[in-house]
């Protein structure tokens, strides 16, 4: 993508957690954006919400990603696409059909459109450490992965019926993020791809949502331990905070030189939630003796080259000390005005 400068960028997922923040990085810096969403009511919520920005977002309907046909109107005119939106779901019946395929179709539909426009020339797609990770490797000795390493896992096992869902959506991201790899590999398109893997993601939101029970997974259990309810445990103990990921995301679309590469964002700091109630009890008066506490022991065995993602992309990782304490500022706040309005709807 060397020399362009993109002027019209679509976003898909573009109403969701991670997606609303690469749309506000992106009008920041005075870039136009169409965001893809399977909601257009949330879509105009989020124009509503950025009245500065209103003659600068649109939006588009996508229900279904892996029907190519809306696609083509959602890449027209369209200069690259951070492609956010993946199915995620750990209720499912058959892995094959609700996580591996639609994350498959998904991505080549994306990649299909994208070159039928003639236009796109830069794909930046969000894949997972779940794509990276071997969760069977164990230290000592220590170990670092790199944007070389794959998850394990054989497209068999990943569909098995007996292969749990949060299994079976590790396959997912793999598969996905292979097939996008492979089609740049095969087809040579006009446009060139970059991929971000990263793992858990916290941090304040500026999506839409009605109320507390639509948070994402990942801020939904640090609110959990806000509200005093018993410790989750972390499957992985590597983060970021979204608003980094949205500083990559857009970085990885901005910079010549981040074409071709696959990055895994993230600092060395380890999170455990027992660590987040601390940071609760610390930060609000109203968290102690609220919160509760367990012993949980870091895995501190491995790690991941996210120096390397802050190096080319520009980066300085946010603390998790800064992410709890913005993220529920925010919540708590968001829960008083929420039972001021409907104090009957909340405890």
């Amino acid at each position: 993508m060397t020399g362009l400068q993109p002027q019209y960028i679509l976003v898909t997922g573009a109403t969701g957690f991670i997606g609303a923040h690469v749309v506000d990085e992106l009008l920041r810096r005075g870039i136009r954006v169409r965001g893809a969403t399977r909601s257009l009511a949330k879509g105009e919520a989020m124009i509503q919400a950025r009245p500065e920005y209103a003659a600068s977002l649109d939006f588009v309907q996508i229900k279904d990603f892996a029907t190519p046909g809306p696609l083509d109107h959602a890449v027209e005119g369209i200069d690259a696409v951070i492609h956010v939106a993946s199915p995620l779901t750990y209720d499912t019946t058959d892995n094959e059909k609700e996580l591996i395929i639609p994350a498959i179709n998904g991505v080549r539909s994306v990649l299909e459109a994208s070159q039928r426009s003639k236009t796109v020339r830069r794909v930046v797609m969000t894949s997972s450490f779940a794509s990276v990770m071997n969760a069977d490797r164990k230290g000592p000795p220590y170990f670092e992965y790199t944007g070389g390493d794959w998850n394990p896992l054989t497209y068999q096992e990943s569909i098995a019926p007996t292969t749990p869902a949060h299994i079976a959506y590790r396959g997912a991201k793999k598969f996905a993020e292979q097939a996008a790899w492979d089609f740049v590999r095969e087809q040579k398109p006009g446009f060139d791809l970059v991929t971000l893997c990263p793992s858990m993601t916290f941090g304040p939101i500026v999506h839409p949502i009605s109320n507390l029970d639509q948070l994402n997974e990942s801020n939904a259990m640090l609110w959990k331990v806000a509200q005093g309810l018993p410790l989750g445990t972390a499957r992985v103990p590597s983060w970021i905070d979204v608003r980094d990921l949205a500083l990559a995301h857009v970085e990885a679309l901005l910079r010549p030189d981040a074409g071709g590469k696959r990055y895994i964002p993230g600092g060395t700091e380890r999170f455990t939630y027992d660590w987040a109630a601390s940071i609760m009890e610390e930060e609000f008066d109203w968290a102690k003796n609220k919160v509760q506490h367990q012993e949980q022991k870091v895995d501190d065995s491995y790690g991941f080259d996210g120096v390397t993602t802050a190096k080319d992309l520009g980066i300085k990782y946010t603390s998790f000390h800064t992410t709890v304490k913005d993220l529920i500022t925010q919540l708590k706040g968001m829960h008083e005005a929420l039972q001021e309005s409907s104090p009957e709807a909340l405890p």
